[in-house]
């Protein structure tokens, strides 16, 4: 069973370096065996502070900036978050985005990829799980962090050392098994 895998760029601002971070993720990603994978930029969507009229669980959309969020969510069996860390916290549009929709995260695992300063954007990573979890989705433990991600970075390209690697590696095995595991309670 091949599983759909949504890498996101989670960060949206001019000068982000989150599409590297992603990139090279991906391509990790792509080898994997266990997962057709795709990188999903949250900037492509261009998705306004939540503007539907009706709440997200009733998956009645009138604009088709969240129609096409929705079915880009729903098509994915698991995520990866590729996420910078604002203020101690999740970015806007990651926090946005996930609240876009509801049933369409449902019974899904995520992940993340991480990236910041000293901290390497743990600290967002765990209020962001506080959110995934009430949309019914499971975060895994296993992650990839990347402090002082400015030093990792040459020319807009990504240079990952070991732990990078082997902590990419391990994350998506992981998350295989969950997404496999998931996917029988989606119906």
């Amino acid at each position: 069973m091949t599983l759909r895998l949504h890498t996101i760029i989670a960060s949206t601002r001019p000068g982000r370096v989150g599409p590297a971070v992603a990139n090279w993720f991906h391509g990790v990603a792509q080898a994997h065996p266990g997962f057709d994978a795709h990188l999903v930029d949250l900037a492509d969507f261009a998705l306004p502070v939540y503007d539907e009229p009706k709440h997200p669980v009733m998956r009645d959309y009138i604009h088709e900036h969240t129609r096409r969020w929705s079915a880009s969510v729903e098509a994915a069996d698991a995520y990866v978050f590729v996420t910078p860390e604002y203020n101690f916290g999740p970015t806007p549009a990651l926090v946005n985005a996930l609240n876009y929709v509801y049933g369409e995260w449902t019974y899904k695992p995520c992940a993340f990829v991480s990236y910041g300063g000293v901290s390497g954007g743990l600290r967002a990573v765990q209020l962001t799980k506080q959110i995934v979890t009430t949309l019914k989705m499971m975060p895994i433990m296993e992650a990839v962090t990347v402090p002082m991600v400015g030093q990792s970075i040459k020319d807009g390209v990504f240079a990952a050392n070991d732990l990078h690697r082997k902590s990419a590696a391990d994350l998506l095995t992981e998350l295989g098994k969950w997404a496999g595991a998931l996917k029988p309670l989606r119906g």
